[in-house]
């Protein structure tokens, strides 16, 4: 285990290299599920005025029961004086509550004679009732939301509400995959019993598209040394990140670690103390761009993609993001002695909130079949034996 890099070590030096994709600025109506990358502060009070928050009348308390309407305070006009004496204004949910007005009581404990207006029987209205009173939400200048946050509906909201029709995000990285191997073909391509079609690339790409990194190009190349060392210096001019699957083991046609040296990536480390995913490599590119080298089995490769590739990206899109997601195994699971093991699973709620987590191992890293039936995978350490059931984990999900 000592020769192998440890999946903790492995995670900090990626993030070590996470750096930033830096910022742009898009119109609102393009910003839903990006990072944000500036502070939004409330623009104003809020609410910025005395608010009414029941149709029915507004008027000075201590003057009731009976009150003579001298007219409608309608929501989105200016603010009326109300008159002295018996008075009230009609007012609508949302108007600005009328200057001298001081208790909203609600049309349905109203009784109409024309313009008189009286309380029902036995009803008495408490002093500033139904009133949201200005600035009660937040005071101008209170921060709202802070860089990192992802811009969910309640974030375009606040936006808007502040008067942001433009926002600064963080720039999504442009991602090439790369799939090698002889052995691939089109998913609309006919196969021949010594083929496979081409799946590892569609995993990334769902992982990718649902953490709203939608700037992807697919390729593939041969099991050549020197044509993947032409398709992959044309892929490292033109993205950011570049993520391999198959050939990085050591087999004779395992051509990306060189094909990389070629080019001038320098490599960070190959192999971790895990399975699946132990042949996993990672470098640098001459200009900064992150390479990562996945394992060509299906399992292995979307395994190291969620649990490296997703954290890299995320962190260098400056996500603040959420404490690990932890889960109770709902069933023991062996160890292996020397390696962390990333094992899928099926997460539900018992009726106490805890998420618990069914096993549902791979016969092989090869074996993806099945995998659509789990929700992700957990994390368990090195050790001898089995975890027991009731073991906290580190849960990742697809």
């Amino acid at each position: 285990m000592s020769e192998l890099l440890s999946v903790t070590r492995a995670m900090e030096l990626v993030l070590d290299y996470a750096g930033s994709f830096g910022t742009e600025t898009v119109d609102l109506t393009m910003a839903a599920g990006r990072i944000l990358q500036q502070a939004v502060r409330a623009e104003r009070a809020q609410p910025p005025y005395d608010r009414v928050m029941m149709d029915g009348i507004a008027f000075r308390h201590g003057s009731g029961p009976a009150l003579v309407s001298h007219g409608i305070q309608r929501a989105g006009a200016p603010g009326q004086v109300l008159p002295e004496g018996h008075a009230c204004l009609e007012v609508m949910t949302g108007a600005v509550l009328p200057e001298g007005a001081d208790t909203v009581v609600p049309v349905e404990r109203l009784v109409r004679e024309g313009r008189l207006i009286r309380f029902e029987e036995g009803y008495e209205p408490r002093k500033g009732q139904f009133i949201h009173r200005r600035g009660s939400d937040c005071a101008a200048g209170r921060e709202l939301l802070a860089p990192g946050q992802r811009l969910d509906g309640p974030a375009l909201a606040v936006l808007a509400g502040n008067g942001h029709a433009q926002v600064s995000v963080s720039r999504i990285p442009s991602i090439g995959i790369v799939a090698t191997g002889d052995e691939l073909v089109d998913v609309s391509a006919s196969v021949r019993d010594w083929e496979i079609r081409r799946s590892n690339e569609y995993a990334l790409t769902g992982a990718l598209l649902s953490r709203g990194f939608n700037c992807i190009e697919r390729s593939v190349v041969s099991d050549d040394l020197a044509e993947t060392v032409v398709a992959l210096r044309e892929q490292l001019l033109r993205h950011d990140v570049l993520i391999l699957s198959g050939g990085v083991s050591m087999g004779a046609f395992d051509h990306v670690p060189r094909a990389l040296s070629k080019i001038g990536v320098e490599r960070v480390f190959h192999k971790v103390a895990q399975r699946p995913g132990k042949p996993l490599w990672f470098g640098v590119g001459p200009e900064g761009q992150r390479v990562f080298g996945l394992p060509g089995n299906p399992v292995s490769a979307t395994t190291c993609g969620v649990r490296y590739v997703m954290p890299m990206l995320l962190a260098g899109q400056r996500l603040c993001r959420p404490e690990p997601y932890t889960v109770m195994l709902d069933a023991e699971a062996d160890l292996i002695p020397t390696l962390t093991r990333f094992l899928p699973v099926k997460v539900r709620h018992d009726a106490t909130g805890q998420a618990l987590a069914t096993p549902c191992p791979m016969p092989t890293s090869g074996d993806f079949s099945f995998l659509a039936s789990t929700d992700g995978f957990v994390e368990l350490p090195h050790g001898d034996g089995v975890a027991p059931r009731g073991t906290a984990a580190m849960f990742h999900g697809w």
